[in-house]
């Protein structure tokens, strides 16, 4: 157990002004206040505390984040109030734990919604301090040391947030070593069966691998300083998750991988050494061709240096080996964390620094712009992944993008005005499509058209997020055009049936009168819309202007039940039964048109939203469906699964597996086990020596769904078991 002099020690040994006494009454504060509380592996609370601040202290943090690390869980989890804090700490350290607290007291719809919003909240804490940012992560990496104590479910859902959010914003930030080390613990919680199976496989050759080790590192220091450069050199065996990375991007098995040794070669002396070096590990070993990165030329992002090879090394063993300066070893081990100041105290900084912090402003950005918590952490995710190219404008300035960006991302990193008009684009000097694939060192010159606007297929292909919400935002708005001027014609058609003058009832003020007490507080548009959606028919309209009490208009209220609203407009036609019951209740209503999106095909279970569709009924998406995103907000309607009425639905999975004799009827008794009735099956081979099959089965919901594609994952041979969404 970490004990608090340990830590006071660290931080005393890089930063000997550290306030000891502000950090001890932090000490003394949180182990009052979390007297009598224990964690799930029945340690004292305190410990996790002092762990997070031991984090910090390797990150050579200073003075104020160890207290604020030692009391990050105080406000959430005692009685401490933040004017406590404040008072007794200062207000610098009220804020960062106050950032740290996640949203309470507020009711979501979706525990999704509820991460979308506790990371939005920080989000915006961090923009003013990213010491709060690196607390988190610390945070979040002891979590991970402990993740066995939690019920395997709970675990799985941790293990996929930090997979989904914490390990990219690690690398965003530049600490590696973290980065590496959550995403290896939640590989390992989210895929027991892959780790084992790597694991075994490495095992014959670790103790060969490791004496290959010690006879690479001496062979490279050896040729490097004959050559006049004082290094350090490092070696080890990759993490099991990125060897994992590796084989599902190359469709490899581990006896395939070759460069799983990495070799860090740390200089002392200038940049320009770091040449000299891989000149002379050039000439000792043959290269592997395509497997050079310069990050000295073109750094990442996030500030990361160094030269990156992979050469043949004694007995034909392929090794990766990295090349960097002292100051680039330290960068890329402390990240952020040792640039921090400049966040903190409002500095404008260097021009790297400023370039270090561009994705926190995106991200901002974002954050002001995307009021749907669901698109906000959709983008998000899509965005902080680490994968990334390096590609060049006509005059010779670097763009960084991610994997497979396409002009279209290229023109929306260049301006938004850029890529809502981009009409062509030109690489290397030739027209390509659009959705032409970027690759490294590409000069893309765009064409634009002001008669050009973002398109819908677009989404097919950008990967951006940057590009991503300005072409649903745009969708989204002529989506809303279109549907206020088909309302304005519906109004217009049946008003004059009616002897009315939709014009004249304008310019009196008549119509925003009606507006405004059909739906609450609404302008004319608003009542367009609902018309053209069929949340308001326009009989009730006419009705209301000819002073008829058959619909009363203040029960339009934008916050009252829709209960008989529906099923006026939506009602099922013949009356519904058992066997033709959609599982869905909207506004409380079961007897309402309800079709589901063929692109997301939801099961009971998945967090839904439902779209009203004039003529159609109401649409149900999975929330998370990328559809949902480019449809109009105003037309969004909630809806639940009918808790009493667990009606099965058809759901596809892939199976890929080794193409072995038997297999297929191991996987169909395991599906046949699970009281899963199989409706189709395609099953086909590749010319790797794996079969790809794929089931149509019929399931009652999402637990069930995810508890046989659990067993088929552990059957002998299976490499990889998929959900497919339309």
């Amino acid at each position: 157990m970490l004990r608090f002099n340990d830590i006071a020690d660290r931080v005393l040994d890089y930063s000997p002004n550290a306030d000891l006494e502000l950090m001890q009454r932090a000490y003394v504060f949180s182990a009052k206040v979390h007297e009598g509380q224990e964690r799930l592996s029945g340690e004292p609370y305190l410990v996790h505390p002092l762990e997070v601040a031991g984090i910090l202290g390797d990150l050579r943090m200073d003075d104020i984040t160890i207290v604020s690390a030692l009391l990050h869980d105080t406000l959430e989890d005692t009685l401490t109030t933040r004017e406590e804090i404040e008072r007794i700490f200062g207000d610098k350290v009220a804020f960062i734990v106050d950032g740290l607290t996640k949203i309470a007291r507020i009711e979501f719809t979706s525990a999704r919604e509820r991460q979308a919003e506790n990371f939005r909240k920080m989000l915006i804490a961090m923009s003013k301090d990213i010491r709060i940012l690196l607390i988190k992560l610390a945070d979040r990496l002891h979590n991970m040391r402990t993740l066995e104590h939690l019920e395997e479910e709970a675990a799985h859902r941790i293990a996929q947030e930090t997979m989904e959010i914490y390990v990219p914003l690690a690398h965003r930030l530049g600490i590696r070593w973290m980065m590496q080390e959550l995403e290896e613990c939640a590989f390992r919680a989210l895929h027991p069966q892959a780790v084992e199976e790597i694991s075994r496989q490495l095992t014959g050759s670790r103790d060969e691998r490791a004496r290959y080790i010690e006879e690479m590192i001496g062979a490279i220091s050896a040729i490097l300083e004959e050559g006049g450069l004082k290094v350090e050199v490092k070696g080890r065996l990759k993490e099991i998750a990125s060897i994992h990375r590796k084989m599902h991007a190359q469709d490899l098995d581990v006896d395939q991988i070759y460069d799983v040794l990495a070799f860090r070669v740390v200089i002392e002396g200038p940049p320009e050494s770091c040449y000299a070096a891989l000149g002379l590990i050039h000439a000792a070993w043959r290269p592997v061709p395509s497997r050079f990165k310069d990050y000295l030329g073109n750094p990442k992002q996030n500030g990361y240096k160094s030269l990156h090879t992979t050469v043949i090394g004694p007995y034909g063993e392929r090794a990766e080996v990295q090349i960097r300066t002292s100051e680039m070893d330290r960068d890329a081990e402390y990240g952020i964390s040792a640039h921090w100041k400049y966040k903190a105290t409002d500095q404008d900084g260097t021009e790297e620094d400023q370039k270090r912090f561009s994705w926190l402003r995106q991200l901002l950005e974002w954050q002001r712009e995307l009021s749907d918590p669901h698109e906000f952490l959709d983008t998000v995710k899509m965005d902080l992944f680490p994968g990334e190219i390096f590609v060049f404008t006509p005059r010779g300035e670097v763009i960084n993008l991610p994997r497979r960006a396409s002009p279209i991302d290229f023109a929306y990193a260049i301006h938004s005005e850029v890529g809502n008009e981009c009409s062509g684009a030109r690489v290397n000097g030739k027209m390509v499509p659009l959705r032409h694939v970027l690759v490294d060192g590409d000069t893309v010159e765009i064409a634009t058209s002001d008669k050009q606007s973002p398109r819908k297929d677009w989404l097919e292909f950008v990967v951006s997020g940057k590009a991503r919400s300005h072409i649903r935002h745009s969708i989204r708005v002529n989506e809303r055009v279109r549907s206020i001027q088909l309302g304005r014609e519906i109004l217009t058609r049946e008003f004059r049936k009616s002897g009315f003058s939709l014009s004249r009832l304008a310019e009196s003020g008549e119509l925003d009168g009606l507006a405004s007490a059909q739906i609450k507080g609404a302008n004319q548009d608003e009542l367009f819309a609902a018309v053209s959606y069929g949340k308001i028919p326009a009989s009730q309209l006419v009705a209301a202007l000819k002073g008829e009490k058959a619909q009363e208009p203040e029960a339009r209220d934008a916050g009252e039940p829709l209960q008989e609203r529906f099923r006026s407009l939506f009602r099922k036609r013949p009356e519904p039964t058992g066997s033709d019951s959609s599982g869905i209740l909207v506004g409380g209503v079961g007897d309402v048109m309800v079709r589901f999106g063929g692109c997301c095909d939801p099961l009971p279970g998945d967090d839904v939203l439902g779209f009203v569709t004039r003529g159609r009924g109401v649409t149900v998406h999975a929330r998370g469906c990328a559809r949902v995103f480019e449809l109009d907000p105003q037309r969004r309607i909630d809806v639940q699964w009918d808790a009493e009425k667990a009606v099965p639905r058809k759901v596809s999975i892939r199976i890929t597996s080794r193409d072995r004799t038997g297999i297929l009827a191991k996987i169909t008794n395991t599906i046949s086990a699970a009281s899963i009735n199989i409706s189709t099956v395609k099953v086909s081979a590749d010319d790797k020596d794996h079969s790809i099959q794929t089931y149509e089965l019929w399931v009652s919901n999402t637990k069930v769904l995810n508890a046989v594609m659990k067993e088929l994952s552990r059957v002998k041979g299976v490499l990889s078991v998929d959900r497919i969404r339309g």
